[in-house]
């Protein structure tokens, strides 16, 4: 048996558990909506989306679903 693997197990069940650990700052997302898939970008505090809606606002429904998916791992300061 690994012991060192099952140690390191722990410690990853124990970092998934503390959210507050982890920031993102750079991602990108294939979001596969209603109608069509859409890439999603998230780059040090800024999103963008390539669907309609968020071409002329700002922020979409594919943006709102990761930010609450994220919750406290992205920053979100720059939204309204």
């Amino acid at each position: 048996m690994d012991y060192g693997l099952i140690g390191k197990i722990e410690k990853a069940k124990r970092y998934a558990q503390e959210r507050d650990r982890i920031e993102f700052k750079m991602f990108n997302v294939v979001f596969k909506g209603e109608n069509n898939q859409h890439t999603v970008t998230y780059d040090q505090g800024d999103w963008h989306c390539t669907c309609d809606f968020f071409q002329t606002r700002g922020r979409c429904s594919h943006t709102m679903a990761l930010e609450t998916v994220l919750e406290d791992m992205v920053d979100i300061s720059g939204t309204d």
